[in-house]
């Protein structure tokens, strides 16, 4: 019997070759979906259908977190010109990853990880900096898996062509929308 372990996951595209990696290495992945950072709501919703039909394809248990903007933007308030990769985005993960921890504790899951470090824009250091404290706040564990490492982009970006994907073109909050 395979063990849990939750995904945070940021959108479908991200989730596809982290799914694949979790499997390979016997765990059952449990989706979670918590992303109040996401902009507009349009974007929010279409990222989110696309990891639901995901979820459903491979017949994977999807839980949703509560998605209230208006607290994610008082967490990051006063970062908001900050560039991308910077303290808003360390502020964004520790607000993310808190609200996995707190789930997989409240389901009884004992470990959790998430789809972040998938992308080759993210430092992962930084990720994993924020998902072990999250996990010391709530008695988890966090697995500091580096979803791009051996070629694991490409491979996620091989799975959202096959499966054709909805692929944004930004990170996903107002802050980080290419200006025209």
């Amino acid at each position: 019997m395979r063990e849990k372990v939750l995904l945070h996951c940021c959108c479908a595209v991200c989730a596809g070759y982290s799914i694949e990696k979790l499997l390979s290495l016997n765990y059952e992945p449990v989706l979670y979906w918590f992303n109040p950072n996401i902009y507009p709501l349009e974007e929010y919703d279409r990222r989110f259908c696309e990891l639901k039909r995901y979820a459903e394809k491979l017949s994977l248990e999807l839980i949703v977190g509560e998605n209230d903007q208006s607290k994610w933007y008082d967490f990051v308030s006063g970062l908001e010109t900050e560039k991308d990769g910077g303290a808003r985005c360390l502020k964004c993960f520790e607000y993310r990853l808190s609200a996995a921890a707190k789930a997989a504790k409240s389901r009884g899951i004992e470990k959790f990880t998430t789809t972040l470090t998938i992308s080759p824009h993210k430092n992962s250091k930084n990720i994993f900096l924020e998902g072990q404290k999250a996990a010391q706040k709530f008695g988890v564990n966090f697995l500091e898996i580096d979803f791009k490492k051996q070629d694991g982009f490409l491979k996620t970006m091989n799975i959202a062509k096959q499966e054709n994907f909805y692929r944004q073109k930004y990170c996903g909050c107002e802050f980080s929308m290419p200006q025209d």
